[in-house]
């Protein structure tokens, strides 16, 4: 009877967590105000929005742009805040760190960098100079879009993409040099190539777990050693004994939003 009485606590706490998890991630929603943006080709774009607070007259603020990764990808404009979401309505942080953040999605079986990563991981699996992708060329025109409409500092503005997603923030920080004032790919990749000749006041921070199983450590170390030889200002990061989800720890650093707030053009 007693075991049978613990069985029933322990499933009511598990409920409960559950049903807490879910109302935190409803919240984390309602706060990000859903959109679709209709590029200049005529392609939809979903994304969420979350604003400041409080807008003060004649203040500029900071525009964040977060780049998710294949997982993430759909039509619900739903998943894309699945990682990283929480990090921005925090209200200790949204008191903070006033900000515009936008949260693109993907469309499923498309990718934020043109795909050319091989099954196999192996060879050099990046374009020299790829054309945008769709996705990526709806991206930017949301970003012109929202400086155009909103009091954005172009002074502070950040990108942030974890695996696909650090893939497309290395592919925007290429052709994009002079936009950002900071950009952070996490677990992501490129053609050094394309890295070894951008010049660029944007500080770089690349986070990688060195027991990636997905995509391979080495992206981020040879990013890593091309940017710094290149002058750029890079930091780089890597977690001992950490696959995939290097993004969680990178997160979950307490310097990782001081950091990125931080910086300026």
């Amino acid at each position: 009877m007693k075991n049978d009485n613990k069985d029933l606590m322990k499933k009511i706490i598990f409920a409960s967590l559950a049903v807490f998890c879910w109302m935190q991630l409803v919240a984390q929603q309602e706060d990000f105000i859903k959109d679709v943006y209709l590029s200049s080709q005529g392609d939809s774009l979903l994304f969420r929005q979350l604003n400041p607070q409080q807008v003060v007259p004649g203040k500029k603020y900071p525009l964040v742009v977060f780049l998710h990764g294949a997982g993430e990808r759909g039509n619900d404009n739903e998943a894309q805040l699945t990682h990283g979401g929480n990090m921005f309505t925090n209200p200790v942080n949204r008191e903070k760190y006033p900000a515009f953040v936008l949260f693109p999605q993907c469309p499923a079986e498309e990718y934020w960098a043109p795909k050319t990563l091989p099954d196999n991981l192996r060879g050099i699996p990046f374009e020299v100079d790829p054309p945008i992708s769709i996705p990526l060329q709806s991206v930017k025109e949301l970003i012109d879009r929202t400086i155009s409409r909103y009091p954005i500092d172009t002074d502070r503005i950040y990108v942030v993409g974890l695996s696909m997603g650090g893939m497309g923030t290395f592919d925007l920080l290429c052709r994009y040099p002079d936009l950002f004032a900071a950009a952070v790919p996490i677990c992501g990749g490129v053609n050094i190539e394309r890295l070894g000749k951008i010049k660029t006041q944007a500080r770089i921070r690349i986070f990688h777990g060195d027991a990636d199983q997905v995509v391979p450590v080495a992206f981020s170390r040879e990013a890593y050693l091309t940017l710094k030889n290149n002058g750029i200002d890079v930091e780089y990061i890597e977690f001992p004994g950490f696959n995939h989800d290097s993004w969680t720890s990178a997160f979950n650093r307490p310097d990782f939003m001081e950091w990125l707030f931080a910086k300026r053009k």
